[in-house]
């Protein structure tokens, strides 16, 4: 259904936004600037990208 081509799409955002803040965070250690923030920012991403990617499977919809 639509709204579970909407909820994986969500969770491919978090992933993208992970990619970026690793990026980010290499950048900013590149330049020796503080990058710690932006790897706990990539972090919760990923989490937030595998909790939605879980979340999908356990919805009403799916046990069918």
């Amino acid at each position: 259904t639509l709204k579970m081509k909407i909820y994986k799409i969500i969770a491919y955002i978090y992933l993208v936004f992970a990619l970026f803040f690793i990026y980010e965070a290499y950048r900013a250690y590149s330049s020796g600037e503080d990058y710690l923030v932006r790897l706990l920012l990539a972090g919760i991403a990923i989490f937030m990208f595998i909790f939605r990617l879980r979340s999908i499977n356990r919805l009403p919809q799916n046990k069918q």
